[in-house]
């Protein structure tokens, strides 16, 4: 399943495990979901993840970072106008949905239209989705 995932969906699961960003992390370790990225995301999230006061682990990061630059779906940002964006740092994430053709997951769904052509998605939407998923698969004939 590609997706593209928003910083604070990366943040949450780093530091809490447990809920629905931690298990969307999961996912990505374990190649179930492929985030989709382009330049702009991931140099976003190696900013952010760095950051002393969110206090996330070096060694975490870093292995997150490793495994998204590796595995991810990079993509070339569709064409959008940032003005249509409460923060224009978010628009690279839905330009990447975009050109991948997949959901957006984030925490902020305010930050992102919804009457637009991206579906965008909490966290726990994607772990259901991800959920349907593989149980239609293991449903298959």
């Amino acid at each position: 399943m590609r997706l593209v995932i928003d910083t604070n969906v990366l943040v949450s699961g780093l530091l809490s495990a447990g809920g629905p960003p931690g298990a969307l992390l999961d996912a990505v370790r374990a190649g179930e979901v492929r985030p989709a990225v382009c330049e702009p995301i991931l140099a976003e999230y190696r900013d952010v993840l760095r950051r002393p006061r969110l206090r996330i682990a070096p060694s975490l990061a870093d292995e997150l970072l490793a495994t998204l630059d590796d595995y991810a779906l990079h993509v070339p940002p569709a064409e959008i106008d940032p003005a249509g964006f409460p923060d224009a740092d978010d628009a690279p994430f839905y330009a990447a949905a975009l050109a991948a053709h997949c959901p957006l997951v984030t925490g902020n769904l305010k930050h992102f239209p919804r009457a637009g052509t991206v579906v965008v998605i909490t966290p726990r939407e994607a772990m259901l989705l991800l959920s349907a998923r593989v149980k239609g698969a293991n449903n298959a004939p």
